[in-house]
């Protein structure tokens, strides 16, 4: 995935809903037409650490730095929303 491919999204105050897939090959972001994202992240869902590698992987996307994301909801859900500050 390309940094800002998805800058288009990067709104102040928009909520992006997840769907986490976690200990995969490859980390990788998909859109599908009805909005939803997919994420798949090679980390493990242990410590925090697939919703770091996630949080990474959608702040490239958009373009932004990863500080500027905020877990809203879903720290141990594979379904997750972060909020862009």
């Amino acid at each position: 995935m390309k940094r800002g491919e998805w800058a288009d999204m990067a709104v102040p105050g928009t909520e992006f809903s997840l769907r986490v897939t976690p200990a995969v090959r490859r980390n990788a972001l998909d859109r599908a037409e009805d909005g939803t994202i997919r994420a798949h992240v090679t980390a493990a869902p242990e410590d925090g650490k697939a919703t770091a590698a996630v949080a990474a992987l959608l702040a490239t996307a958009l373009g932004v730095a990863k500080s500027r994301l905020v877990l809203v909801r879903g720290v141990t859900s594979r379904e997750k929303v972060f909020r862009l500050e």
